[in-house]
């Protein structure tokens, strides 16, 4: 199990604000929950608006892309861009700041880590 920290988010929308800063974008929105603290942080840093849905020509984010579930989602909208802090596969389409093995079970700093292996096991339900 890997847990991560908030030293470690701020890399990551330092990271995602660097390869974005020079672009025009409508504004940021963040898949809930875990998309939602990347979006607010880089609709700050990059002075945009944060979105309460993904629309054209903005930029999106994700804590996590395991199985594509959710960004292919949004895979059909013009002119956008996708970064996630955690990919457990190859980016394709989409852009991530690290690559994590799919069999790593991952912590973010928001959630509570006494809950993660329950937290574990409702999401590998979810997706059955």
């Amino acid at each position: 199990m890997k847990k991560l920290n908030w030293i470690e988010f701020e890399k990551c929308v330092y990271y995602i604000y660097n390869k974005c800063k020079n672009k025009k974008f409508n504004g940021v929105y963040g898949f809930p929950r875990g998309g939602l603290c990347l979006a607010v942080a880089l609709s700050h840093s990059l002075e945009i608006p944060l979105l309460e849905k993904p629309e054209n020509n903005c930029l999106i984010v994700d804590d996590t892309y395991e199985t594509g579930y959710t960004l292919n989602k949004i895979k059909y909208l013009k002119g956008i861009e996708a970064h996630v802090w955690i990919s457990k596969t190859e980016p394709t389409w989409w852009k991530a700041y690290k690559i994590y093995n799919k069999d790593e079970w991952v912590v973010f700093p928001w959630e509570n880590s006494n809950n993660s292996n329950n937290d574990k096991d409702l999401y590998y339900k979810s997706r059955n």
